[in-house]
């Protein structure tokens, strides 16, 4: 019989670093672990962001940092220990929805870029913030994917590719990191309200040439629900994963997404 039930919400004080943490799902997440007390550090690439990050949220380690850029990562990361004191909680967010196009149409620079930002970029992250994690007892790891990392995608092949990736990654970390007691995951996002997927849906429009109401309405019947999730139910899953009723759960692609069926 265990006795020691856990309840759900996180350790008081846990250091929590997210990148692309000040706007969109990035900003949804390093709200809600701030107000469930913990500790926070954000980087994003764009200046405006960071800057309205700092106003709102005086008391976070605040980075305008590329994801892409080896340097700029190394950089951030050792500012990122002194701001901190430390690293329990490491969220790589930071992605770009890359082209929408035909795979003959899509250049060799726009692959480059989503791979670079979506994928180099988890991995510059997670080489320069593991060694914190490692000095961590209670150390988690989330990688944020798509459902585009279990789904075909088409006309946005860039994308879908580094959100399998990731996926792959997850899992090898989650393999090599358990022995140190590092919790590796995955969360998958479905269709998620706001304007980054109002793009999505513009230019797949444009691409298929219909009707903006017509392209949505074809996503929200690909959703077992029939309704899109919010960047809330992401961060919500987030906080779940680093909570203590999380501690047995790694190496696993969890998807928020009302059941995408297909893409």
């Amino acid at each position: 019989m265990n006795d020691n039930k856990q309840t759900f919400g996180i350790k008081p004080g846990l250091r929590v670093f997210i990148s692309a943490g000040c706007a969109g799902i990035g900003r949804a997440i390093a709200d809600a672990f701030y107000e469930a007390g913990a500790k926070i550090y954000v980087c994003d690439a764009s200046q405006e962001a960071v800057d309205s990050c700092k106003r709102e949220r005086p008391s976070w380690g605040v980075s305008l940092c590329d994801v892409s850029n080896e340097k700029q990562v190394e950089v951030m990361f050792e500012d990122v220990k002194k701001a901190l004191g430390g690293l329990d909680v490491l969220v790589n967010n930071a992605g770009i929805a890359g082209p929408t196009g035909a795979v003959d149409k899509v250049t060799p620079e726009e692959w480059r870029q989503t791979i670079n930002v979506n994928l180099n970029g988890q991995y510059y992250c997670a080489h320069f913030g593991v060694p914190l994690l490692r000095e961590s007892k209670d150390a988690s790891m989330i990688c944020i994917s798509s459902v585009a990392g279990r789904l075909g995608y088409a006309f946005r092949t860039p994308y879908a590719a580094t959100k399998w990736a990731i996926i792959g990654f997850m899992k090898s970390m989650a393999q090599e990191l358990g022995p140190d007691g590092i919790r590796v995951n995955a969360i998958l996002p479905g269709i998620v309200e706001g304007p980054r997927m109002s793009k999505v849906i513009t230019a797949r429009a444009q691409a298929l040439a219909v009707s903006y109401d017509e392209m949505e309405q074809q996503y929200l019947d690909k959703i077992s629900l029939r309704r899109m999730v919010t960047m809330e139910d992401v961060a919500n899953m987030a906080l779940y994963l680093c909570s203590p009723v999380g501690i047995n759960i790694t190496g696993q692609p969890i998807s928020v997404c009302g059941n995408v069926e297909t893409l």
